[in-house]
């Protein structure tokens, strides 16, 4: 996947007549659906994949995966009304080559009816598309934690990129949450969720170490959600994730801050300069992102502290959780 060219101008075509017609930027959603979009569904998914063409020949893979239920639920529509600056500052500031984007929604496996929805990299307008067909779902467990662990073995099994099989360049992965991932991949739920077949569980520090082999991976809590600050789960996620955790003071500067934190990535920018441009495109958001950003390493492959040991088991109370 990937063809086509982000038009600002299809999209507010769009947005237009959403409005003029009353229409729900998330009809699928709203209409009551409870089932995973054809388009997202990852059951029987061979693989999702970023692919170079003569349009687009240096292709960069860039994934968002948010969790939808309870208080993030409010997360994809944000992200729909910020596409136009997402992409104004990837391209028009020339952070990234032909940026492909895929978005895709984590619930709870344990509970959810739709625990998990991924679509495709697209370079396109089809990716507002698949923002729209998302559901959400609005449940989740009530334990601190969702199923980030499953969302993480589909992106690190069934994606394909030519950016790093041809090039040897990572993509880049944002999950967006304010919870904990489960201990470890469940074979019972792959196999309902996904269709694999597994003949163990898989730790997540091991899942996370495979999904690291070809993405570079951070996780971003928004102020605003049920968990915002807890010193628990961020401590979780900065063993997981080193310093790739991203506090974020206003959910508004999310797209913002998946700009910049590319830009950084790709040595394009550093924070002063991004901040710049911020202001140069006419957002207000550059205080709240240079916050959030004025720990994280610049470059890919910069040294990452911390990791799981002995507790890569441990769920949320401190306790083996058994897989």
């Amino acid at each position: 996947m990937g063809s086509g060219r982000w038009d600002t101008n299809v999209y507010d075509a769009a947005k237009s007549y959403r409005a003029a017609t009353g229409t729900s930027a998330f009809a699928y959603s709203d209409s009551g659906a409870r089932d995973a979009h054809p388009t997202l569904d990852p059951l029987g998914v061979d693989v999702r994949e970023s692919r170079d063409s003569d349009e687009h020949p240096r292709s960069t893979a860039i994934a968002v995966l948010f969790d939808v239920t309870g208080s993030m639920g409010h997360v994809p529509r944000t992200l729909q009304t910020k596409l136009p600056e997402l992409f104004g500052l990837l391209l028009r500031k020339g952070y990234v080559t032909d940026p492909q984007i895929l978005f895709g929604a984590v619930g709870d496996a344990t509970c959810d009816r739709v625990p998990l929805q991924i679509g495709q990299f697209e370079s396109d307008n089809r990716m507002d598309d698949h923002l729209a067909n998302i559901v959400l779902e609005g449940g989740g467990g009530g334990q601190r934690t969702e199923s980030y662990e499953l969302a993480m073995y589909f992106m690190a099994r069934h994606t394909s990129l030519d950016c790093y099989d041809k090039r040897g360049r990572k993509g880049y992965l944002f999950l967006i949450g304010d919870e904990m991932p489960y201990a470890g991949v469940k074979p019972k739920e792959v196999k309902q969720v996904v269709g694999d077949k597994l003949a163990e569980p898989v730790p997540v520090a091991a899942i996370v170490a495979e999904l690291r082999q070809r993405y570079e991976v951070y996780y971003i809590l928004p102020t605003g959600s049920a968990y915002a600050g807890d010193t628990e789960i961020l401590g979780y996620w900065r063993g997981l994730l080193g310093q790739n955790v991203i506090q974020l003071d206003d959910l508004d500067a999310v797209c913002e801050t998946i700009a910049l934190t590319v830009g950084l990535g790709e040595e394009a920018i550093d924070l002063a300069e991004g901040l710049a441009d911020l202001a140069d495109v006419g957002s207000d958001a550059g205080e709240v992102v240079g916050r959030a950003l004025a720990t994280l390493g610049t470059g890919r492959g910069a040294v990452v502290r911390g990791g799981l040991g002995a507790a890569d088991l441990a769920g949320p109370t401190g306790a083996v959780e058994r897989l």
